[in-house]
This record gives structure tokens, C-alpha cells and sequence, in this order.
């Protein structure tokens, strides 16, 4: 069987980074009416390159299937929307964003960070391929063009609307198969005097903190700065600052400008840098070690839920994350062991969850049920989700959080 190939450098890939198995697709939420038909499922294996250090997932689901109709809405994390204003604030503070100058976000999502702009007196505009995500920002009175994003979509953007001074781009780099051409398009559209910020999740801290949660078929790729700023190099962008960022369990934010702009490296970029090269995110063998924190992760959750159950407690989940689903399915966790998981997002209750089947209720559904230990799947977001659901103390309820690995907290 031939090797598939590194999506950035073209490299065979040959080495293991996290074989998961066969997982269903971790947003495909299933409704009432499809309950009796079995879920698809592909293989989730994370490979990385010996090349460039780029750890990624082989496409088996296009984008198009995949974000055409999407159940994840921005706004529904208040935590998210405070670090979006904060960002927006900061863009005008420090001069980042020039007099009359317009912003533009790929993967715009609900207008969940345009819109502290927009409040600001900016011009804006969204690209987001979701049309059912896109409506709710058009409903806010947030211009939204409905589309993916690459080469051929920014210039079709910049002919419409012109250049774009400050292009952000939250989170959506890990869902783009064809790398080289996304990072293209934002050469294409930013303007030549113009900065561009992207969000994604750290693989430094993906590795220190057991996060295999977070590889799902949604993301194809995961970054290290390292491996971001050659890609970025490759098509003309210059990543000449960075910043450690404590969103999603871990983020990195990158700002990057055109080559021909001379932007110094900023000591922070080189700090991050020389942190990567000591933790050995340039050593093949770092990556490789990671299959083993892995199964660590998930016979310390079953060790727990065994013994939970067993002594006769009840146990519920909070959230219905992408994440939580490679977590239950990987460690073949399913109704037998958690009653049900809630969410605040309307559009995912009433569902179950792929592969697990276990049913997604509303959020006060957990003081009906009165659990003895509440196990939270957005890990990343536990002070907020432990403060929105302290009232499970009333009756010695615990929360219960499964990564770096499985901790109770009273």
C-alpha cells in the first residue's frame, strides 16, 4: 500500500503520530430519524512528516461534506467572546488596523469576532463556507460572502471588495486539505502594507498535555510555529511575531505580513522558537513517543468510569465538542457508562452523539438527573463550565475533567 504524502512538502508518510482507529466524523451529529442506521467511519491516523514536522490526517471527508451545514457556533462560549473583544481592542490600540481600514476573517463562523469591529466603527466582511452559520452573522448585519476560502476565492474578493488591511483567520487552518493553496490566497488578498493574524491550536501543547482529543477528521492538520512559519515563508508571508495564547487548551497566534515588507522578528517569535527546539518539536522521535501518553489517557478515564459505575454512582457529561467525540470513541465509551451529555448550543440538543450514541439534552437537564460526577469534554473551557454548573455541589456532585489525564475535582 502506497504512503500518503506530506500536504505542505510532498514527503511519503511513513511515521505514526496517533492511530485512534475508525471514527465517525465528529460533528455528524445524528438525529431521531437516523438512529437505526449506523454511523460512517474512517480511519483516524495522524501521521507526521520527517521533513517539515507537519502532523496530519489524510483526507477522507471533503471540506464541502464536512462545513457545508456545521452544528459549531462561536457565540456559544462566552469565554471566546471576551478573548475576540480583547483582540479587537488590541488591533486598534497598538495601530495594527490602519485609519478606514477593513477587515476580513476567513472562516467568520456567526459574526462572533467581527462584530466587536464592527461595533467599532470598521468596515468588515466575512467569509464563511457554512451557510447556515453565515446566515446568523448576515442576520447581525454582518456582510458574509459564502464560500471556502483559497487562491481563486481571494481574487475573486479582492476584485469585489479590495485588499484587506488586517485578514484574521481564527481556528480554521487545521480544516484546510490544500494547505499551500489557502496560505496563497492570503498573499493574494492581504494588502501590501497589511498584517495577518491566524489562530490554531498549539501541537507543542497538544503533545505536553495528552490533547489527542483534539485530532478529529475535521482538522487535517496540526501546527507547530516552526512548521507554520516555513509553510508561511513558502508563499511570500513572513511570520515575524507570535504570541502563546490559553484558548482551545492552548493556541498559538502568528502575525504575518509580505516578504517584501522586512518585517524584524520580534524577541517573543524567537523565544517560541527556541521553546519548540528544546521541548524536541525537531526531533522525529518526540513524535513518535506519543502513542503511549495516549493509552495512558485512556486507561485512566476507563479505570474511572469502571469504578465509578461499579460503586453505583451516576455520571453525565457537560458538552457535545468535536473533541469529546474522539475521546468516547476512542475509549469506547457509550451509554452504559455516561446516562447523557448537555449542551447550551440549540442545534445540538435533541441529538446523539456520533459513534457513542449517547443523547445531547439541554443544559438543565443535569439538575433533574442530579449526577454524582459530571465529566467535562470541553476541558479546555472547565472554569467556565464549572461555574455555570457549581449547584451539582448541592448534592456532592464532582466534576470529572479526562485530560491531561483523568482528575476529580469537588
Amino acid at each position: 500500500m502506497t504512503a500518503p504524502t506530506c500536504r505542505f512538502c510532498q514527503t511519503p508518510l511513513v511515521h505514526t503520530f496517533a492511530d485512534l482507529g475508525m471514527a465517525p466524523l465528529s460533528n455528524a451529529f445524528v438525529k431521531a430519524g437516523a438512529l437505526a442506521h449506523p454511523d460512517a467511519v474512517y480511519p483516524l491516523h495522524a501521521r507526521v512528516c520527517a521533513n517539515c514536522f507537519l502532523v496530519q490526517l489524510e483526507e477522507f471527508q471533503t471540506p464541502k461534506d464536512i462545513f457545508t451545514d456545521y452544528a459549531y457556533f462561536s457565540s456559544f462560549s462566552s469565554s471566546w467572546l471576551i478573548h475576540c473583544e480583547a483582540y479587537a481592542q488590541k488591533m486598534l490600540d497598538e495601530g495594527l488596523l490602519p485609519r478606514n481600514g477593513r477587515v476580513v476573517e476567513i472562516a467568520s463562523n456567526d459574526g462572533y469576532l467581527l462584530q466587536f469591529f464592527q461595533n467599532r466603527g470598521v468596515a468588515v466582511l466575512g467569509i464563511e463556507p457554512a451557510a447556515n452559520v453565515a446566515a446568523a452573522a448576515i442576520k447581525k448585519g454582518i456582510p458574509t460572502e459564502v464560500c471556502f476560502f483559497g487562491t481563486q476565492t481571494a481574487r475573486r474578493i479582492l476584485e469585489l471588495y479590495g485588499p484587506a488591511d488586517l485578514l484574521a483567520a481564527n481556528n480554521v487552518l487545521a480544516h484546510v486539505p490544500d494547505l499551500n493553496d489557502f496560505v496563497r490566497g492570503l498573499a493574494v488578498l492581504l494588502a501590501p502594507s497589511g498584517l495577518a493574524t491566524l489562530e490554531f491550536p498549539s501541537l507543542r501543547r497538544l503533545i505536553a498535555e495528552n490533547q489527542f482529543d483534539t485530532i478529529y477528521h475535521e482538522h487535517f492538520s496540526y501546527f507547530s510555529l516552526m512548521t507554520a512559519r516555513r509553510i508561511f515563508r513558502e508563499h511570500g508571508l513572513q511570520v515575524y511575531d507570535a504570541e502563546d495564547l490559553p484558548t482551545h487548551g492552548g493556541s498559538l497566534r502568528i502575525y504575518a505580513r509580505h516578504l517584501a515588507a522586512r518585517a524584524a522578528d520580534t524577541p517573543r517569535l524567537q523565544t517560541l522558537l527556541a521553546d519548540e527546539e528544546t521541548f524536541g518539536l525537531g526531533r522525529l522521535e518526540t513524535y513518535t513517543s506519543f502513542p503511549g501518553r495516549v493509552q495512558h489517557v485512556k486507561r485512566s478515564l476507563l479505570e474511572f468510569l469502571h469504578q465509578a459505575r461499579g460503586a453505583g454512582k451516576k455520571i453525565a457529561a457537560y458538552g457535545a465538542p468535536a473533541k469529546g467525540n474522539t475521546l468516547l470513541n476512542y475509549c469506547g465509551i457509550g451509554t452504559d457508562s455516561i446516562a447523557f451529555t448537555v449542551d447550551r448550543n440549540p442545534h445540538k440538543q435533541n441529538t446523539w452523539l456520533p459513534g457513542s450514541r449517547i443523547p445531547v439534552r439541554p443544559p438543565e437537564a443535569i439538575r433533574d438527573f442530579c449526577p454524582d460526577y459530571l465529566l467535562i469534554l470541553p476541558w479546555n473551557l472547565r472554569d467556565e463550565i464549572m461555574g455555570e454548573m457549581a449547584h451539582i455541589r448541592e448534592w456532592g456532585g464532582c466534576f470529572v475533567v479526562p485530560i491531561p489525564e483523568t482528575t476529580v475535582l469537588a
